[in-house]
C-alpha cells in the first residue's frame, strides 16, 4: 500500500488526511461519529484499486486537538478545505453512519464538488429513540464515552471492551480491527473528544436532513441490525421502501449490524460494489 499523510488547516487547527493510493478516481471517505480514518481498513482490503482520501474528523484520533464547535455542517465545510488543499475539484464521496450525514450535507451545500454519494447505514434521517432530548444524548453513547479517561494496557484489552460493548459481532482478534483500534490510542488513552461526539449526535438527531436537496446520484447500504443480531436496524424496511425513489441503488445487507456494515468482509464487499458502480 502506498499512502501519504497530510495536515489540512481548518478553523481551530489542522485535520489529518491520509490518501491511500489506488488506480481509481479519488473517493472522499468520511467515517462515523466515534470513529476515525482507519475505519476504511476493510474496504481497502477488499478493493485495493480504490484511491481513498480518508480524514480523521475534528475531535478524533490525529485530529483530536482541533478546537471549536462540531456539527454535521462544520464537518462538511472541513471537507471542502480538504478538497481545496488536495486540489480535488469534484469527487465521489462515501460516508458511513454520521459520515453519511456529512456526505449529504456536503452534496446539498456544494453540489459542484460531489460526483456521487455512497451512504453506508447513514445519511437519511434516523428516528430518535423514544423520549430522547438533546440533554439525554450522552446516555445513548454511554459505551463510547466510557472508553475515555481509562488507561488501556494493550490494544487487545481495548478490543475486548470494544467488541463487548459497541460491536458484538466483530472478531476481537481481527488484525484489521486491531490496527483500527490502535489508531484510537495514544499512550493508552482513547483520542476522542466527548464534546465533539455529543455535539455531533445532537446535530444528527435534532438537525434538519437535507437529503431532498441532493441532486447527485446516491447509493445506499442498509444493515439488517443495529447492535448485534436481532436488534432493529437503524432503518426499518418501511423507511427504506419510502426512500427507494431517491436512490439509484439500495442494498439491504442481511446478517450484519451497524458496525459490520463496513467493518466486516461482507459489508466492505457491498460497499466496494456500490463504489465500483458509482465510479463506472
Amino acid at each position: 500500500m502506498t499512502s501519504t499523510l497530510q495536515h489540512v488547516d481548518v478553523p481551530g487547527g489542522a485535520l489529518a488526511v491520509e490518501t491511500i493510493q489506488g488506480v481509481s478516481d479519488p473517493v472522499l471517505a468520511i467515517h462515523g461519529i466515534s470513529s476515525q480514518r482507519k475505519l476504511w481498513n476493510w474496504l481497502h482490503a477488499e478493493a485495493p484499486d480504490l484511491t481513498l482520501v480518508a480524514v480523521d474528523l475534528r475531535g478524533r484520533a490525529d485530529s483530536v486537538e482541533v478546537q471549536g464547535p462540531s456539527s454535521v455542517q462544520q464537518h462538511a465545510e472541513d471537507q471542502i478545505a480538504v478538497l481545496d488543499a488536495l486540489g480535488l475539484d469534484r469527487v465521489h464521496v462515501c460516508g458511513m453512519s454520521m459520515g453519511g450525514f456529512v456526505a449529504v450535507e456536503l452534496a446539498a451545500t456544494h453540489p459542484e464538488r460531489v460526483a456521487s454519494l455512497v451512504l453506508v447505514d447513514g445519511g437519511p434521517s434516523m428516528t430518535p429513540p423514544a423520549g430522547l432530548t438533546p440533554e439525554l444524548v450522552p446516555a445513548v453513547f454511554a459505551d463510547r464515552l466510557s472508553r475515555l479517561g481509562k488507561d488501556w494496557g494493550s490494544v487487545e484489552e481495548y478490543a475486548a471492551f470494544f467488541t463487548a460493548n459497541t460491536a458484538p459481532l466483530l472478531d476481537p482478534t481481527d488484525p484489521l480491527l486491531l490496527d483500527y483500534l490502535a489508531h484510537d490510542l495514544r499512550a493508552g488513552r482513547v483520542r476522542l473528544s466527548s464534546e465533539a461526539l455529543v455535539a455531533d449526535a445532537q446535530s444528527i438527531f435534532f438537525g434538519q436532513s437535507r437529503l431532498d436537496e441532493v441532486t447527485v446520484p446516491m447509493r445506499w447500504l442498509v444493515a439488517e441490525w443495529s447492535t448485534g443480531a436481532g436488534t432493529p436496524g437503524a432503518y426499518s424496511p418501511e423507511m427504506v421502501e419510502a426512500l427507494r425513489g431517491r436512490f439509484v441503488t439500495i442494498r439491504r445487507v442481511a446478517g450484519v449490524d451497524h458496525a459490520g456494515s463496513i467493518m466486516t468482509k461482507t459489508g466492505a464487499v457491498v460497499t466496494a460494489e456500490l463504489l465500483s458502480e458509482a465510479l463506472a
